[in-house]
């Protein structure tokens, strides 16, 4: 009985440990530059980052590879000081809905998402839906979870 009850403090220290320490990634703003001066490292990684919103650009509906269609996907891009980011903000999947975008040019936020880094063969968002990335495009985005205002 005692050891069991042991294992499973044990067990629930190092998931608290693991836990916070995800946390502490994805919850710590990183600086725009910081991703965009060594996108590798942050390639798949959840990060949170802030800045000013610009040039919205809602998105037609775009089809998956299984045939599902996407509605009220939009891209944005994000600034801080001198560093700009695109952000991709995906489509709800399955069936049409209208969703107009959650910001507008000149709003502070906070956004989570995560990292796609160029030279990674992945998949961006672009105005034309999903679309492959070659080795000699260099376009740096995070796929957005969720955005938040900033009150200042």
């Amino acid at each position: 009985m005692i050891r069991r009850a042991t294992h499973r403090l044990h067990c629930l220290t190092l998931s608290a440990s693991i836990l916070s320490s995800t946390l502490g990634w994805a919850g710590d703003p990183i600086r725009l530059q910081q991703i965009l001066e060594e996108p590798k490292i942050y390639h798949l990684r959840h990060v949170t980052v802030r800045g000013t919103v610009r040039d919205v650009q809602p998105l037609a509906p775009y089809t998956l590879a299984n045939g599902d269609p996407c509605y009220g996907a939009y891209l944005f891009r994000l600034e801080e000081d001198e560093a700009t980011l695109s952000v991709a903000v995906l489509g709800i999947c399955g069936k049409p809905v209208v969703r107009d975008p959650e910001v507008e040019d000149g709003d502070r936020v906070e956004v989570s998402a995560t990292i796609q880094a160029p030279s990674h063969g992945g998949t961006i968002l672009s105005f034309k839906g999903p679309k492959t990335t070659t080795e000699e495009e260099s376009v740096v985005q995070a796929v957005a979870d969720r955005i938040l205002p900033i009150v200042e």
